[in-house]
């Protein structure tokens, strides 16, 4: 994987709202730059990238990976970064996003936001003058899937030409985001689900036809066997998200068959991966022998969350 200073350049004040806006050179520079500032910390230099700079973080959804990777992440580039609730702002009593954006961008270098509708993201960045970040929506979660694919590339040596699948709520964050990911680094990647929870028909679309230009398969089924057949990596997520748990109990009926096994991981390679985003709910999604076994890469998956957003911030937020 080399690193492209004139992609590296492309980046700089953009917003990063979902993986499809990106190129693969521009994805390449993100997990390049990832990589290389996961080696600075493991020898302990320091790289104060951001040095003075300050990144504001909305949560309207609560987070634990989210929160601490990109508070942390900011610290360890030499910046800070300001928690912000619905509760601790006047966003969350009413005032327009628009100037909530006009003003945050005179205060601050950068913000984080992690919310339900994508479209309050895109009105943020819309009128914002710093980037904007996609923390996570109820539609994308492209932070997250960055850092698969860096764990992907660390486990597997490549992206192109690898077999992932993603068992689950098609209708789900990490399903679109891992289908506009896979299309983007020329991975295929095929999505199971219930009948019901089928993925977004507009971005699934997008996502085969750019699969198709660059060389991958990208799509759908109701078959958890059919796409964990000679898989390289299986991905699940658990199926009621934030804001869905009084579905649960008709969940559980709709994905019965759907849960990532012993049994239906044999269909997957020998060697295959196992990732999930977490909080992971055992015996309900995947089972305890799947997520704790050898093949689970699901906590390097949250530490290349860190690594991930650092990468992010700095290939967005950097002066020089």
């Amino acid at each position: 994987m080399v690193n492209d200073s004139d992609t590296f350049f492309t980046l700089k004040g953009r917003d990063f709202l979902t993986i499809a806006e990106f190129t693969p050179e521009e994805i390449q520079t993100f997990l390049q730059q990832a990589l290389d500032m996961k080696q600075l910390q493991k020898k302990n230099i320091p790289h104060p990238y951001l040095n003075g700079k300050t990144l504001a973080m909305i949560f309207e959804k609560s987070s634990t990976r989210t929160r601490v990777s990109f508070e942390v992440g900011m610290y360890q580039l030499g910046g800070s970064a300001l928690f912000l609730s619905s509760r601790d702002i006047q966003i969350g009593r009413g005032e327009p996003i628009p100037d909530t954006a006009r003003v945050l961008s005179r205060y601050v270098d950068g913000i984080m936001i992690r919310t339900f509708a994508h479209e309050k993201v895109e009105e943020l960045a819309r009128y914002a003058d710093v980037p904007v970040i996609n923390g996570l929506t109820d539609t994308h979660h492209p932070t997250q899937v960055l850092a698969d694919l860096l764990t992907i590339y660390e486990h597997k040596g490549t992206l192109k030409g690898l077999k992932a699948c993603f068992i689950g709520d098609g209708y789900n964050n990490m399903a679109h985001s891992l289908l506009e990911g896979a299309a983007a680094v020329g991975m295929d990647m095929t999505v199971a689900s219930p009948e019901g929870y089928e993925p977004d028909q507009a971005i699934l679309a997008a996502a085969e036809k750019r699969g198709a230009e660059n060389g991958c398969k990208v799509g759908f089924t109701h078959s958890p066997q059919e796409a964990a057949e000679g898989a390289d990596i299986v991905i699940t997520d658990v199926w009621a998200s934030m804001g869905e748990e009084a579905e649960k109990e008709k969940r559980l009926h709709d994905f019965k068959g759907f849960q990532v096994n012993e049994e239906l991981a044999r269909l997957a390679k020998d060697d295959y991966l196992f990732l999930h985003c977490l909080p992971a709910h055992r015996g309900e999604e995947v089972a305890a022998s799947v997520i704790d076994g050898p093949h689970s890469a699901v906590f390097d998956e949250a530490e290349n969350r860190l690594h991930a957003h650092k990468a992010i911030l700095k290939c967005l937020m950097e002066s020089n």
